[in-house]
């Protein structure tokens, strides 16, 4: 059986790699180019107009995986705080949501490790980035990004035109104005996708964690803090948060 004093030496450890994952996790969704892809065909107008090679730029954060990615992270460290919160209390309480327990029998302790990661995660949540509202987005099955409705654009070329001012006489050339006309000469058809979320999914995980935050602190309220006995909670706390 483990020990409290092994839980409370790795929990240092445990707490320094989730903070640097969290922060390495934030830094990824606050880059919008890596969020952004973008794919783009080129079409001349006629078969004698310029041949210009397709671009496309690949969408290299999922805001979704990153989700994953803290959940996985920070379930250790949930575990391993439980584990030793556990072991320091005997007076517990259920955090409870909509009916459903998703911490049973938690320590006063915990539940203060839970408030204060709540607030953290709430912040993380509230930032997280959201779709472009002023494009209509669809979801791509064949590669789990966003993605927006091809738009066809015309490339245009600018022709010198010429304009006669004055005719030429027998004393004076003729008198002639160059200008420029834009000459339609081909098509660009093109697909904007993102890794960011629908604004109607980060306020569902904004809600998700509101309550929680006040399951936490009811139960607290109720709770009062011996033997160390491992715990796995963060599976059921991010099931629920991220899910």
């Amino acid at each position: 059986m483990t020990k409290l004093n092994q839980i409370i030496a790795v929990e240092k450890g445990v707490k320094t790699k989730s903070l640097q994952d969290i922060n390495a996790a934030h830094a990824k969704v606050q880059k919008p180019a890596l969020l952004a892809g973008i794919s783009r065909t080129y079409q001349p107008k006629d078969e004698e107009g310029e041949q210009l090679p397709p671009e496309s730029t690949r969408v290299q954060v999922q805001a979704e995986d990153v989700l994953r990615e803290v959940s996985a992270s920070l379930t250790r460290l949930f575990d391993v705080t439980a584990t030793k919160d556990w072991a320091n209390c005997q007076a517990c309480a259920d955090v409870t949501v909509d009916g459903r327990t998703l911490v049973a029998d938690a320590p006063v302790s915990y539940l203060l490790f839970l408030e204060k990661q709540l607030a953290e995660l709430h912040g993380f949540v509230k930032k997280l980035p959201t779709l472009d509202a002023a494009e209509s987005w669809s979801l791509d099955p064949s590669t789990d990004w966003w993605k927006t409705d091809p738009v066809r654009t015309i490339r245009t070329k600018k022709v010198p035109r010429n304009h006669v001012k004055a005719e030429a006489t027998e004393k004076h050339p003729a008198q002639v104005e160059v200008y420029y006309e834009d000459v339609p000469i081909g098509y660009w058809t093109t697909v904007k996708f993102s890794g960011a979320l629908p604004a109607r999914r980060v306020n569902e995980l904004l809600e998700r964690v509101e309550k929680l935050q006040q399951a936490v602190k009811f139960a607290r309220e109720e709770a009062n803090g011996t033997e160390v006995t491992d715990r796995r909670v963060g599976d059921a706390v991010f099931g629920y948060l991220f899910g």
